[in-house]
């Protein structure tokens, strides 16, 4: 991690608001719903049962916090660095650093699974195309994506979102007629409570869900991101914002309603897609078919929306000196950090290759440590959103502040013990738990980075302090032995010489 060069330290580089009201609204409903929803609510169900729906009720009312406390900045203060440069600000150097880092770590793991995930669900209908050629295909498209623009961008993840809320939708319509018209073979509002009650795995399998719950939620920080390129984001953010506690309930509590009353828990907890298991269970032909189509289109939009989202922190960590300089660079036409996304991308390639060589466990684990990251992320949002209020009440500008949280600072204080309670239970499940050393040893690296970093930007800052002192000295004695100067000091001395010799003399 190179120091940024100092030629021009407050220079930014400045990012095209292209953004539009509708392109926030999706981004934001499309970062919500991810594979996570499709595939990994069978994990959570097999672990909580029912329960499973007071998991996502508590888990997005954590998100929920965290998005006000985030956007109540995002609105104050738009910036496409949103929170690694909002601690960067009030908490401090080594914060924003850290935060910045670990998003885009945590975004590399996620987006190597998801790209991989893509290579899996094209074979399912091409058996004889090798994974590697759909899943380099998959990140030269989605780099093309990102590279002519961000309004690129966000249209592909309208179309994105819009194929994931159709399925749900979907699926929410066709369970109604159902459960009305009683045309299911077993469908029943009774399978919420038969098959061991509400909580058949207890409260402990409820709380041991909580971190899979959580995971599945990354993606709703990408409102405050888009900030630093929204159109009218006073206006776009809040609405966004506001709108995250409607989307968990419809698309994940309301769409896992359904499927626990149209299928047996106890069936869709067995590791497959509970959309694959209630669909086939509906009688909706070709539902593998469907839901392969679904889970391509969300591991696409997952990737696609890493690329953006570590592309623009890259470009804060820049603006900041804790990253290469280069990666500040902006596109003449896109007016996007071209750099960030093509050195994400080449990150990711090498990625995908490890992915083919290691066995799949290490990626478990990974998966494991990015939602020990992102914990981390939320709490720093939170701690953020603290010192900023603070810093407004002492300027006596917090009454102006237009998007505010609610409840402040109770709702802060319970959003911080949730996400504290999630990072003990991840202490308590063997896929988790590797979580609980490799966090820690990333933030000691991250530690020891910033030192690195920080050492070379003193000695950076001393030579070039050296430097301009010489350039003083020469530029002093330059001036000083200009010929007229010479003479002139010439003609002194010596008629202080002979005033010297007529008062001192016989």
């Amino acid at each position: 991690m190179t120091t940024r060069s100092r030629k021009h330290p407050g220079r930014r580089p400045t990012l095209r608001r292209s953004l539009t009201s509708r392109n926030i609204q999706f981004i934001a409903l499309g970062g919500a719903i991810g594979s996570g929803l499709f595939y990994g609510s069978a994990n959570t169900i097999g672990l909580a049962g029912p329960a499973v729906l007071f998991g996502y009720i508590i888990g997005g009312g954590i998100i929920f916090v965290v998005m006000r406390a985030l956007g109540e900045m995002a609105v104050a203060e738009p910036d496409s660095g949103s929170f690694s440069e909002y601690a960067h600000r009030y908490v401090g150097s080594f914060a924003g650093f850290a935060v910045g880092w670990t998003y885009w770590f945590s975004w590399i793991v996620i987006n190597i699974a998801e790209l991989t995930a893509v290579g899996v669900y094209v074979t399912f209908w091409f058996p004889g195309v090798p994974r590697w050629i759909s899943a380099l295909l998959a990140l030269l498209l989605v780099l093309a994506i990102n590279i002519i623009s961000v309004k690129s961008f966000g249209e592909t993840e309208f179309w994105f979102a819009l194929v994931k809320v159709t399925a749900i939708l979907g699926l929410i319509a066709f369970g109604i007629v159902i459960l009305v018209f009683h045309l299911g073979h077993g469908a029943a509002v009774s399978n919420l409570w038969t098959g061991g009650g509400l909580f058949p795995r207890g409260v402990s399998g409820l709380l041991l869900a909580l971190p899979l719950i959580m995971f599945s939620f990354l993606g709703t920080e990408m409102v405050g991101i888009t900030a630093g390129e929204a159109k009218n984001p006073k206006t776009t953010i809040p609405k966004a914002i506001n709108q995250v506690i409607v989307r968990i309930l419809i698309f994940y509590v309301g769409a896992l309603l359904f499927i626990l009353m149209l299928v047996p828990w106890s069936k869709v907890g067995t590791g497959s897609s509970p959309f694959v298991i209630a669909f086939q269970d509906v009688g909706i032909p070709y539902a593998a078919d469907v839901l392969n189509f679904v889970v391509l289109t969300a591991a696409l939009s997952s990737f696609n929306s890493g690329m953006y989202s570590t592309s623009r922190m890259l470009l804060t960590l820049s603006n900041n000196q804790q990253a290469p300089h280069f990666l500040s660079h902006l596109s003449r036409k896109g007016k996007v950090p071209i750099f960030g996304v093509i050195s994400t991308a080449m990150v990711l390639s090498a990625g995908v290759v490890l992915n083919y060589l290691l066995p799949p466990i290490v990626f478990v684990y990974l998966s494991s440590i990015a939602t020990f990251t992102t914990i981390a992320i939320y709490t720093m949002i939170l701690v953020t959103q603290w010192r900023f209020r603070r810093a407004h009440a002492r300027a006596a500008t917090d009454t102006a502040l237009e998007f505010r949280l609610f409840l402040w600072p109770y709702s802060a204080i319970a959003g911080l013990a949730g996400l504290a309670l999630v990072i003990v239970m991840m202490a308590f499940q063997n896929s988790t738990r590797i979580a609980m050393f490799v966090g820690p040893a990333w933030f000691a690296i991250l530690s020891a980075g910033y030192l690195v970093m920080r050492t070379r930007q003193r000695r950076q800052a001393t030579s070039d302090d050296r430097q301009g002192g010489y350039r003083t000295h020469e530029a002093a004695l330059h001036t000083s032995t200009k010929p007229e100067d010479s003479t002139s000091e010439l003609r002194a001395l010596d008629d202080e010489l002979s005033s010297g010799t007529r008062e001192g003399g016989p």
